[in-house]
């Protein structure tokens, strides 16, 4: 199969769908591989390094369109190279698209075949880790009174109190940034609905500043928080929220939120999706950091890790078809969104109120077909 790497043209999102190491074993088992040039600049990975890893390289993201059977990316596909989609190719990256009708609407319209990489993960993605990391820094230095904050460090010092942090959800995302605030010190309580998730972290940290409760308390701790990290994935149907706009009056006015699942009037109703050039908000007073590609700041470790996580999908679906690929692994099924102009994302469905085929029975109907 012709598998096309594209260079990601989101706002400062350096990372790269394959590393070289990754191209080679793709190369190596009969597949050509062609990545737009200096995609992999930013993750530490120049032209010539997949040139060695027997990769073609392509000089415009139109000339890798076309000559590609399956487009491999990180972000959505952005408006911009909506005119270089069709209907006979795969495209596999971080689709979202249950907030994205206008990329739907190209994907049905045009019969592209799409796999959303964010639901194809079975122990999570493996930049939930990164983002929950640098997302509580930002959120640290968002404390410091240089930027509004309280003005508390992050540790304790002269029997000063230290930061004082709220992290909701104990997942991938909530672990991570427990290890930022932790580790330098600040004082955390960390919240989430699953008992063992409590118990988990209570005992990983016990050492520390940190105490675990149910998140039916959050309204309690708000308080006296300097800051609120939100690592809860919302359900994007969903019309309640974990931190209303009214709870905004709650907190400090030197307050700050980071919410890293970033689901627009999600767990946290005042998010909208920020860029790193523009990160912060403020309503009501509160500010809110809102970027919704935090792991894009370390593309260098991101890259690594997410062309790790989905080389095997990508291999199987280039071996095999994408048909049979999802026909064999349930995982990969999971991610199928659009297929010849048929919905198969249940989410997007709900979300956007569209009619669709759950995949599972999408698949059934198909015989015999390469996909």
């Amino acid at each position: 199969m012709d598998i096309g790497i594209a260079r990601e043209i989101k706002a400062q999102e350096g990372r790269v769908a394959l590393m070289p190491t990754d191209v080679a074993s793709l190369v190596g088992a009969g597949h050509q591989v062609q990545i737009e040039t200096n995609a992999g600049l930013a993750s530490g990975a120049d032209d010539a390094a997949y040139t060695s890893a027997g990769a073609r390289i392509a000089a415009s993201a139109e000339a890798l369109y076309g000559a590609s059977q399956m487009i491999v990316k990180v972000k959505e596909i952005m408006p911009e190279e909506y005119g270089f989609l069709r209907s006979d190719q795969i495209i596999y990256t971080n689709l979202h698209t249950a907030l994205n009708r206008h990329l739907t609407d190209q994907l049905l319209a045009l019969k592209v075949a799409s796999v959303s990489a964010e639901n194809t993960h079975e122990d999570g993605s493996p930049n939930c880790p990164l983002a929950g990391e640098i997302g509580a820094f930002e959120g640290v230095r968002l404390c410091l009174a240089p930027h509004g904050g309280t003005g508390r460090h992050f540790m304790e010092h002269f029997g000063a109190a230290p930061l004082k942090a709220i992290v909701i959800g104990l997942g991938a995302v909530g672990q991570g940034s427990l290890r930022t605030l932790l580790r330098l010190g600040c004082s955390v309580t960390g919240l989430d609905i699953v008992a063992r998730a409590r118990k988990s972290t209570q005992l990983t940290w016990a050492s520390h500043a940190y105490r675990s409760d149910h998140v039916a308390s959050l309204a309690s701790h708000l308080g006296d928080a300097d800051l609120i990290v939100n690592c809860v994935l919302w359900p994007k149907h969903r019309k309640d929220h974990l931190i209303s706009r009214a709870m905004l009056a709650q907190l400090k006015p030197t307050a700050a939120i980071v919410d890293i699942s970033c689901d627009t009037a999600g767990a946290i109703e005042t998010c909208r999706p920020t860029t790193w050039a523009e990160p912060v908000y403020t309503v009501d007073g509160i500010r809110h950091f809102c970027v919704d590609n935090i792991p894009g700041a370390a593309p260098a470790t991101a890259s690594a890790g997410y062309s790790r996580a989905i080389l095997p999908f990508v291999a199987r679906i280039a071996n095999e078809g994408l048909v049979a690929a999802c026909k064999a692994e349930p995982w990969l099924a999971r991610g199928l969104t659009t297929h010849n102009g048929t919905l198969t994302l249940s989410e997007t469905a709900q979300v956007q109120d569209r009619a669709f085929t759950p995949a599972e029975i999408y698949l059934e109907q198909l015989t015999g077909q390469p996909g």
